[in-house]
């Protein structure tokens, strides 16, 4: 069976994985060496691709925290990685391993992964939002990536909003700003029904249903398919959410809008290898 390599390529880790059919067999794991930047990520990149790659190696998908020219698969200003400011990075892979190389921002791969691998296979048009250190987001219509001009559609967490952006209130800059914790000890304590960790869930809830009205009012999609590591906490801010969507000017758009949270293992590589399809 033929192979497909996925790479979610991060800041802190680069992971790839080996995927056959729906499944992934194999997986490899190292230190992105962001500080270093420059040749020394590339090389640890290499190195997890030919560990993972076989002869029935068929596509290389790659996942960056970046924009990038699609067609020409350079990669500009990726985050927190020094001097990869611009890299070219789809030809000089294809040279190494002579397969094909396919680049898009981390977001997008993860609604591209929704619709080829999770949930979004039930919807022809929606919105995949990573609700983690920052808020992506990648917008599936008719079934594809939305064609965008650079790259920058469904970035809603730059959308300004109260004293700053909504990613601020929407990732786990909220948690730590506003109360010195993080998500996961708040939906802890929350689990437990400690009161005020209830009430920063509901505080949490009123911010994501401001960035559920700022994507019903862009896109009016069918589903918002949520994954990150705070979005395992969606039963205990959804009430909330849903609470403060009652004033919304157009009440069908809610009404049939399905708000789930991703079930996919791995959607950072399972996203980045659905390029390839």
């Amino acid at each position: 069976m033929k192979h497909i390599i996925g790479i979610d390529l991060g800041g802190t880790t680069i992971k790839g994985g080996l995927i056959e059919g729906q499944n992934m067999v194999e997986e490899e794991v190292a230190d992105t060496r962001a500080a270093e930047g420059g040749e020394t990520t590339f090389a640890v990149l290499k190195d997890i691709i030919r560990k993972l790659k076989t002869d029935e190696t068929r596509a290389i998908g790659i996942g960056v925290p970046s924009v990038v020219d699609r067609a020409k698969g350079i990669v500009y200003h990726v985050q927190n990685i020094k001097d990869w400011d611009e890299v070219h990075l789809k030809r000089m892979l294809e040279e190494e391993f002579h397969v094909p190389v396919h680049i898009d921002n981390d977001a997008n791969c993860f609604a591209k992964g929704e619709r080829i691998y999770g949930l979004g296979r039930n919807f022809e048009n929606f919105v995949g939002i990573t609700l983690g250190t920052g808020v992506g987001g990648g917008i599936i219509q008719k079934g594809n990536l939305l064609s965008d001009a650079n790259c920058g559609s469904g970035e809603f967490g730059e959308i300004p909003y109260l004293d700053g952006i909504l990613e601020q209130y929407c990732g786990s800059f909220f948690f730590i700003n506003n109360y010195n914790t993080t998500g996961y000890e708040v939906a802890r304590k929350a689990e437990q029904n400690d009161k005020k960790a209830l009430e920063i869930m509901h505080e949490y809830g009123k911010h994501i249903a401001v960035l559920v009205k700022m994507i019903v009012l862009t896109v009016d999609p069918q589903a918002i398919i949520f994954g990150g590591a705070i979005a395992n906490s969606l039963s205990l801010f959804k009430e909330s959410m849903y609470g403060h969507l009652i004033d919304f000017p157009y009440p069908n758009s809610i009404k049939n809008l399905k708000i789930v949270k991703s079930e996919l293992n791995h959607p950072g590589i399972l996203g980045a290898a659905a390029l390839c399809y």
